[in-house]
């Protein structure tokens, strides 16, 4: 038992029962037991392997590990955005990031030119171009993309053109006034309540009957004229009608479900009574139809007789702050809407 104990030496061992051992046996198993194995029996211990914590030398320093990693020497540190490092990346990352800067040589092609001279939209002016009925300094010019210099002089049915600013004002009609350029019976225009507003030559967006009032647009703007007063647009109007009778939830239902006109099905978004709904002779109507005098029409097809028709809202813009037959310019915000419509 004494041999076996001193031939492990190392590790835990079991606690020897002292109280059954003589005293020579005693001895030597409180020798074994207390002491601490030295280098050579934990080497013998570990397979003939070297502890990590064992010492050869009596300087008591530990020596170093068998496996030591060997670290990367550290990178420079470079500065971020310093073209003096790494001048061709930066100029790469730009490239990549940054759009290219568009090229302005002086030069303005022929339909927009005419675009922005009021005349009409781009796709209209490429027509007008393909006729012959637009000249450049005293020459008819066919071909589209045609760009025109500084100096050149545009002419259009014996016109000179002007590229003008686009400008856009907001009227609330009054009453009496037909939505048109030039009247032959010399009958009231709505150009006389928008005379001196600005020097750019504008012309209605649309038309309102001679007997409605409410928003009417105003621009030199050919393309957004276009695309607001074209069908397919479906810009969004706000109506206020009153008729000479009350109006019935059931003719209400169906203009909502749709009805046929002579020019085709039609159905408006919504229609409320005014107000609390005391008075049922208001009502306000949304839709989103272009369509000549649609709202006078459906309720003519139900019977009603329009006594007032009012248009409180066009394209997102309201009668807010405007009186009746003033004028006023659009902000910026209000044209950068009328862009997205």
């Amino acid at each position: 038992m004494n041999e076996q104990n001193e031939q492990k030496g190392t590790g835990r061992q079991r606690r020897p029962r002292l109280g059954r051992m003589n005293g020579t046996a005693k001895e030597t198993a409180q020798r074994v037991y207390h002491s601490k194995p030295d280098a050579s029996d934990r080497e013998e211990s570990n397979g003939g392997r070297r502890a990590y914590n064992s010492f050869d030398n009596n300087d008591g320093e530990r020596p170093a590990p068998r496996f030591k990693k060997k670290r990367k020497p550290a990178k420079p540190r470079r500065l971020k955005g310093s073209e003096e490092i790494i001048p061709n990346k930066i100029k790469r990352r730009k490239s990549r990031q940054a759009p290219p800067e568009p090229k302005y040589d002086g030069t303005t092609r022929l339909n927009k030119y005419i675009s922005n001279a009021g005349i009409c939209s781009r796709r209209e002016a490429d027509k007008l171009i393909e006729a012959g009925a637009v000249s450049v300094n005293g020459e008819v010019v066919t071909t589209l993309g045609f760009k025109v210099k500084e100096g050149d002089v545009v002419s259009y049915g014996g016109e000179i053109l002007r590229s003008e600013p686009k400008r856009y004002f907001l009227l609330n009609k009054p009453k009496g006034y037909i939505t048109t350029l030039d009247d032959p019976q010399e009958r009231q225009t709505v150009m006389l309540l928008v005379q001196g507003c600005c020097k750019e030559r504008i012309y209605p967006v649309g038309r309102l009957d001679k007997n409605t009032t409410g928003l009417l647009l105003f621009t030199n703007d050919g393309e957004m004229a276009k695309r607001l007063t074209h069908p397919s647009s479906n810009v969004y109007k706000i109506y206020q009608v009153e008729c000479d009778r009350a109006v019935s939830r059931e003719d209400m239902q169906q203009m909502i479900d749709g009805i046929e006109l002579e020019d085709g099905p039609i159905a408006v978004d919504d229609i409320q009574y005014q107000g609390d709904g005391k008075d049922r002779r208001i009502v306000g109507v949304a839709l989103h139809s272009g369509k000549n005098r649609i709202v006078r029409r459906i309720f003519e097809h139900f019977g009603y007789e329009v006594k007032k028709l009012d248009r409180c809202v066009f394209a997102g813009l309201t009668k807010k702050d405007l009186p009746r037959g003033k004028v006023r310019e659009l902000t910026q915000q209000e044209v950068n809407y009328l862009m997205m419509v």
